[in-house]
């Protein structure tokens, strides 16, 4: 024995029927969504009814409303393939996720320059110092040593001694 009449189901599939359309053509109602939730909400019907119900013995029997929420989900999904949105929301979600997603990408490569950068810094103080070290060495060893003489300071212009390397006048 149904718990609904055969006229009450009719005029409940055609109310959701009714609804679904609207949904899908985007008239949605103030925070609502195109999904199941507000399909029964604008039907005026339980939600339970689009899923799947158990029996007493444990096996499973479609729900009243289980092959129009099925539908409801294939229309929805043909729409989206389509390049339709119902749901502005959902368009500007996946529009927002798409941009996350290539600016996650954008400071993970930045991230990875940045530490190339750092890592090249640090080598080249590395560098510098240990070349720094060894003229401060070169310098206190040349003071150091007797044997060692200063040139004499180059007049600007001319070569040191001579007229000049390779020229042979």
């Amino acid at each position: 024995m149904p718990r609904i009449s055969d006229a009450d189901r009719a005029r409940n599939e055609e109310a959701i029927r009714a609804a679904m359309d609207r949904l899908l053509r985007g008239e949605l109602p103030p925070g609502g969504k195109c999904d199941l939730k507000t399909l029964a909400a604008e039907a005026g019907v339980t939600r339970t009814g689009f899923y799947p119900k158990k029996n007493r013995d444990g096996t499973t029997r479609p729900g009243p409303y289980q092959h129009l929420g099925e539908e409801f989900e294939r229309r929805l999904k043909a729409q989206r393939d389509a390049g339709e949105a119902p749901d502005p929301r959902t368009s500007q979600i996946e529009r927002l996720n798409a941009q996350v997603a290539e600016l996650k990408e954008r400071i993970a490569k930045r991230d990875e320059a940045l530490a190339e950068l750092t890592a090249f810094k640090t080598l080249a103080v590395s560098r510098l110092t240990a070349q720094h070290e060894e003229i401060q060495r070169l310098r206190q060893q040349a003071a150091q040593d007797d044997n060692v003489r200063r040139l004499p300071a180059a007049r600007s212009g001319t070569a040191p001694y001579g007229q000049g390397f390779g020229v042979v006048a």
